[in-house]
């Protein structure tokens, strides 16, 4: 059976470059736990981190959050559905919001279950997901301050994400502008100014954070170390937290081209064949994982000689080149994975999950 690994030393490693980051800077912070999809053995590393506060868009990650450190703030990032905020109540709180009817239902939930609950309301800044328009930002502001049992503790936006806009000293600055507004407005003090994600980071380590910004919420900077402006990596972080193992089940010296009538395949698409794979023979093994755990070209094999063919739902094809001694039935082969493909190996049911306390070595 496939497993994913996380490995402690470089988890903690990465953590420690954020944190003396953020302390040094005068910035408060919290971990996004999302890419965790609530996998308890995983969340007990991340809370073992020592931080306070973790993020996620899931309330039954809240939850599994909230059992493993009950003195923990939790937050939840994305608007609710009215549905789930009995729960959200509940479990998170604070929560990112933007939307008038789904406050008002907040603040009644929160009047019966006499929890008061903090709310960050989400401006929007171009990147076109959720938030307030900022002409409306005051009248929405004043709406919401008259709901009972709702306390707002940030103004917040999210960049990147959906239309991969990213964030630059002047969207930043009219956030903190928002928010001195607000403050003049209303003689209400807003603790938290939360523009800054794990694509912000650059900025700060540049220099070019406006004074306003005083929260963070990070994730993939914590697991991956990746410069989001660049596509590298951040400068004295690592890369290397997760590694995906999966067992080889089929090796045959095969012809590279296939042969017969060719449609579309399993996931709809018509492999092209290479010319020069026309007449070619390698080495072509199986693995056990397929398009159910992971999309392959989120995937990245260790070993430089062995590269992915094509992928059905649960097998994927390598080809070992001509030469497969290093391998056999039954060896592991072992790939790095990004953000989106670990994101789809943790939500799959199908693949184990494995804490290494050392680096990763190549299978």
């Amino acid at each position: 059976m496939a497993f994913l690994e996380l490995y402690r030393a470089p988890l903690r490693h990465n953590h420690r470059f954020l944190a003396k980051l953020f302390k040094t800077n005068g910035i408060e912070w919290g971990i996004v736990t999302k890419l965790l999809c609530g996998n308890e053995v995983f969340l007990r590393e991340v809370v073992a981190l020592g931080e306070k506060e973790f993020h996620d868009t899931r309330i039954s990650n809240l939850k599994a959050l909230k059992k493993l450190a009950p003195e923990a703030q939790t937050v939840y990032i994305k608007p609710p559905a009215k549905r789930a905020i009995p729960n959200l109540v509940r479990y998170a709180d604070v929560s990112f919001n933007s939307g008038l009817e789904t406050l008002r239902e907040l603040s009644a939930e929160a009047t019966r279950q006499k929890r008061p609950h903090k709310v960050v309301i989400m401006v929007e800044m171009g990147d076109l997901r959720e938030g307030v328009m900022g002409d409306h930002l005051v009248d929405f502001y004043a709406d919401v301050f008259r709901l009972p049992n709702l306390e707002i503790v940030g103004l917040g936006t999210n960049l990147n994400c959906l239309n991969g806009i990213m964030p630059t000293q002047d969207k930043l600055i009219q956030l903190s502008l928002y928010k001195q507004l607000i403050e003049a407005k209303f003689n209400k003090k807003i603790l938290w100014i939360t523009g800054g994600t794990s694509v912000t980071i650059p900025l700060l380590l540049k220099k070019q954070l406006p004074k306003g910004m005083n929260h963070f919420r990070v994730g993939e900077a914590l697991f991956f170390g990746k410069d989001l402006f660049t596509d590298g990596m951040i400068k004295g972080m690592r890369d290397d937290v997760f590694k995906l193992h999966a067992q080889v089940i089929e090796l045959y010296e095969k012809p590279m081209a296939p042969s017969g009538e060719q449609r579309t395949n399993v996931a709809g698409v018509k492999p092209a064949v290479k010319d020069g794979d026309i007449g070619r023979t390698a080495y072509r093994a199986i693995i056990d994982i397929g398009l159910l755990d992971v999309d392959p070209k989120n995937l990245k094999p260790i070993t430089q000689e062995v590269s992915i063919i094509e992928a059905s739902s649960d097998m994927l094809v390598l080809d070992l080149g001509i030469n497969a001694g290093k391998h056999k039935v039954g060896d592991l082969i072992t790939f790095s994975t990004n953000y989106m493909g670990t994101l789809s190996l943790m939500n799959s049911n199908y693949i184990d999950k494995v804490v290494r306390l050392g680096t990763a070595a190549a299978h």
